[in-house]
């Protein structure tokens, strides 16, 4: 992509979220260290764009070109995330043949920090997916997922903390439940657990006993129901939470042109972003910290 076009992209689809009455000036001058997270759902499995006579996406996507994005994007500001939100596997041939394995190396190439599990992530068993572990070199976090008397028990982490310029983030993954939606076979003796009991204690531990001051879910468990409104989704996480600051989700493949903001129990602001599915698109979210940590946001949604 040249970097006109890349601009161009970028500028059009740039919304500023939480900056309130500041102006430029102060907020340039006080809010100072800048962390970047890109991010990504439900790929499944398209590493090629789309091809040019495709009714809808024509011409998008590919990991080669959000390759070059995100290379481009880390070169602005090396204090960048990488994170998914699930469903990495399923939806063409290179599945079918590879299994996985070529998304998990492509994935690794681009360096990403961190990706939560889909339902659709279990398509060859649970079995199977643990046979691709070897190929991916990020950590997965899926925090409602108990895998103890399967092979993927030990092999996934309830949260991950990195630390960007002094700046400390907490991440942790939801899962959604894998009955009815996947074979009993596939997922062998995984329990689900409650994931809005979850991400309350995950994001008290990240926020009060880790000291984060930016906590993350990735969640697989969908945006919104319209059909059946008391299923849990990312909105009722934000709700019945007091310490994320953004979900980043997936499952239902809900392009969202910029993040809807939800206030949580503790009546603050949390971020819920999802960018519809297949890699044609990738999540931008900048946030802006000043020197007591206090934080303002802007989003962007880039045209891959």
């Amino acid at each position: 992509m040249k970097r006109r076009d890349f601009l161009k992209n970028t500028a059009a689809a740039s919304t500023l979220l939480t900056l309130g009455g500041l102006s430029l000036q102060s907020f340039t001058e006080d809010y100072s260290t800048k962390i970047t997270i890109l991010h990504t759902n439900d790929t499944h499995s398209h590493i090629e764009p789309f091809e040019a006579s495709h009714s809808k996406y024509a011409n998008k996507g590919g990991v080669a070109r959000r390759a070059t994005i995100v290379e481009q994007l880390r070169k602005e500001n090396p204090n960048t995330l990488l994170l998914d939100a699930g469903d990495i596997f399923q939806g063409t041939p290179f599945f079918n043949f590879f299994g996985g394995e070529l998304e998990f190396k492509l994935m690794s190439m681009l360096k990403y920090d961190a990706s939560t599990l889909g339902n659709h992530d279990f398509d060859n068993g649970i079995g199977g997916l643990y046979k691709q572990l070897p190929h991916a070199k990020f950590p997965f976090v899926i925090s409602n997922y108990d895998f103890t008397n399967t092979v993927m028990d030990t092999h996934t982490n309830l949260y991950k903390i990195f630390i960007k310029n002094g700046i400390k983030i907490g991440v942790f993954g939801l899962g959604i439940e894998l009955k009815g939606l996947v074979d009993p076979k596939n997922y062998k003796e995984t329990k689900y657990l409650d994931p809005i009991g979850v991400a309350q204690d995950m994001s008290r531990i990240l926020k009060e006993e880790q000291k984060c001051d930016l906590v993350i879910c990735l969640s697989h468990l969908g945006y919104s129901y319209d059909v059946n409104k008391d299923k849990v989704c990312d909105l009722h996480i934000a709700e019945q939470t007091k310490d994320i600051d953004l979900i980043i989700g997936g499952h239902t493949h809900t392009f969202l042109p910029k993040p809807t903001v939800v206030k949580n129990s503790a009546g603050k602001d949390v971020l819920v972003n999802q960018v519809g599915c297949y890699g044609i698109n990738l999540g931008k979210i900048d946030f802006y910290f000043d020197t007591d940590k206090n934080k303002v946001s802007t989003s962007t949604v880039i045209n891959v």
